[in-house]
This record gives C-alpha cells, structure tokens and sequence, in this order.
C-alpha cells in the first residue's frame, strides 16, 4: 500500500481515536438539537444535519430535534397573499397566519422524519400539542399585542421520554397549547431550552448562521470557544452582546442553571458542525457551561482574557 493512502487511513483512525472518550462520556444521554436557519434551507446542510443527528443516535446518543420553520412560513403567508408583519423582531401572528405557519411546521416536520428514516433510524415528528407537551402563556411584545404567539409555561416530558425508550427519534416543532386549547407559534429557541430543561439533557445545541459567541462582533479573532455562565454574563452586563445572541444567551444561561450540561452554539453553515463540535478536542463553535464544570481542551482562545494595556 501506498504511503499516502496509509497516511489517509491511519488519519481517519485518529479520528475515530478521538472520539472514543466523548462517545463514552455521553453514551445513553440525552441531546436536544435545535435545528434552524440556513441549514433548513440549503439541500446539503439538511442532509448534513440529517446525517450528524443519525450518527449521534447510532453510537449511543438519545437525541431529540427541534425545529423552527420561519423563513419557510414567511414565504407562505406571501404566497398566500398577505405580507409578513413584525413587531420589534417577533412575528405578529393572527388566525390566518398562525394556520399557515401550523402546516408549514408540520411540513417541515415530516421532511426531516421521512431524511432520518432514510438513513435506517426510525423517528416520530409531533408537535407541542401531541400528549400536552408544550402548554403556553400569551406572550406579549413590550406590551404589544402579537396574537398567537406563546411563552412556554409549562413542558410535560413523557411523550419524549416514552418515544426514547421505545428507540425512537422525537422531531419536535414548536407548536404549543394556551389554557383554552387555542393553538400558539412559539420561537424555537425558547421551545428547544424548555424541552432540554424537562427532559434534562446533557447537551443543547443551537444551530445558527453565525460561528459562535464573540467579545467583539466586528473581530472574527475573538471567537470564544468555551464560556462559563458567570463569563456570558459578564459579556452581557459589559454589552458586548446584542441582537439575536442576546435572547439566545439568555437562553443558554438559563438552560445550564436549570440542569443542563452544556448548551452548544454552532454555525449550521458548517458541514457536519455538530459532529466536529461534539466530538473533536478542538470544536467550532461556542460552548457554554457551568462554572464548576470541567473545560475541554479548545482553542488556543478558550477562556476570556482581561483586555491587555
């Protein structure tokens, strides 16, 4: 055998080498993927996606999907004839739109089972309606009135539980129930960490279409790989996080405090990001965790550095 192809596959077992402590640390732990953005769009990343979450399931992962939809949901309501409307970043939902966007989901929802399914793991797509998963208040936007959109109040796990133990794969989207049985639009986001926290998972990811959490968003060279709680809100109180992260760190902050080990935030633009985030020393993106918990060896930028004079 040529040197080169021995080089190539001694490469590839170190790979794997790699892996064995990770595969082992989390082996029958549960792992929430809250799937979303450009990765739901382009052909490849989905099945990429698709791929990563199959193979986190095959070696011993009890993974759960959640996903959002709003890109696909904003280009049906303009079919349909109406115009997408927004009120300070969050979609105002009526009667109509919120009948689009529960088609939409669920459209969505059987794509994704039916790519698992293709590869050999069997999977289930429900909603937060299904077994009285997600039940939701009103949510309201700085008072404002956004119609059926919902803050999670209250997450009753069993359904997933009983999907897991049966070896099933649960493709959630967030879909949730008020008091009166009125169907509600939740964020992704916010669904994905609530259900993490019931069913207390040892991982959360985020998919995203940035690379991670940044000291400074204009410097690419301040991607922070690993991130404490009192760190993220550190960053928080100083301002350096703003936009979208904020919500979203917020999150990850609050999922850690609630039982969950780590919560991981990935550039889904990435091919197989969260195969080389969760199983390679190095990552890419940003994970957040507790501050007793044990840090991985990362990158070389790994904690947050006090600004040099």
């Amino acid at each position: 055998m040529e040197e080169k192809n021995m080089q190539e596959i001694l490469q590839k077992a170190e790979v794997l080498i790699e892996a064995l402590p990770y595969i082992q640390r989390f082996n029958r732990k549960i792992i929430v993927v809250k799937y979303g953005g450009s990765a739901m769009v382009d052909e490849e990343l989905k099945k990429s996606v698709i791929q990563d979450v199959t193979l986190l399931k095959l070696v011993g992962f009890k993974p759960i999907i959640v996903h959002g939809g709003g890109k696909e949901i904003s280009k049906w309501v303009e079919k349909s004839g109406m115009e997408p409307e927004f009120v300070n970043g969050l979609r105002k939902t009526d009667a109509a739109t919120m009948e689009i966007a529960e088609m939409v989901l669920g459209k969505v929802n059987k794509s994704l089972v039916q790519m698992v399914q293709e590869l050999g793991v069997l999977a289930i797509g429900i909603s937060g309606k299904d077994g009285g998963l997600l039940k939701v208040d009103k949510k309201y936007s700085d008072g404002q009135d956004i119609g059926f959109v919902g803050d999670v109040k209250e997450v009753s796990p069993k359904i997933l539980f009983d999907l897991l133990e049966k070896d099933f794969l649960p493709i959630v989207c967030p879909i949730g129930l008020g008091d009166e049985f009125d169907t509600y639009n939740i964020n992704a986001d916010d669904a994905a960490c609530a259900i993490a926290r019931a069913v207390n998972a040892e991982k959360l990811a985020f998919l995203t279409d940035i690379e991670g959490v940044y000291k400074d968003p204009q410097d690419k060279s301040t991607l922070i790989s690993e991130l404490s709680v009192s760190e993220a809100r550190e960053l928080i109180g100083d301002g350096f996080i703003g936009g979208g992260m904020l919500p979203k760190l917020h999150n990850c902050i609050d999922a850690i405090e609630n039982g969950v080990s780590r919560v991981h935030i990935l550039d889904g633009r990435i091919p197989h990001c969260l195969l080389l985030e969760i199983f390679t020393n190095r990552g890419i993106g940003t994970a957040i965790l507790g501050d007793s918990e044990e840090r991985f060896y990362r990158k070389p930028n790994t904690r947050l550095e006090p600004d040099t004079p």
